[in-house]
């Protein structure tokens, strides 16, 4: 894919995230919200921010799926509750695939703020 693409994908993510902000933040330091920062959640361990309150669900769905790869967040923002039943994250999904992969790819690329 080229570079263009990518960044282009990206920027849109960043508009996509606005479905995201009211419950998480990209920064790391900030205190959790109603959901855990995603800074550098791409690659990143399943459940793994410190001092965050997982659901069980989650956490038992982080044993079979320790990763989040570009994949599996996929899955995961096209239907939160279908992936992961009873977790506590109240958010439908994102049911357009390009706008996935445009939040994936923002996702890959944003820094620490």
């Amino acid at each position: 894919m080229p570079t263009t693409t990518v960044m282009a994908d990206a920027d849109e993510g960043e508009r996509v995230f606005a479905k995201c902000y009211a419950c998480h933040s990209l920064n790391a330091a900030d205190p959790p919200l109603e959901g855990p920062p995603l800074d550098r959640i791409v690659g990143r361990d399943v459940s793994a921010v410190p001092g965050f309150a997982y659901s069980a669900a989650m956490r038992d769905f982080a044993v079979a799926n320790p990763r989040w790869t570009p994949e599996l967040l996929d899955r995961f923002l096209a239907d939160p509750q279908q992936l992961v039943p009873d977790n506590d994250m109240a958010f439908f999904g994102i049911n357009d695939p390009t706008e996935r992969r445009a939040l994936i790819a923002y996702l890959g690329r944003a820094p620490t703020r």
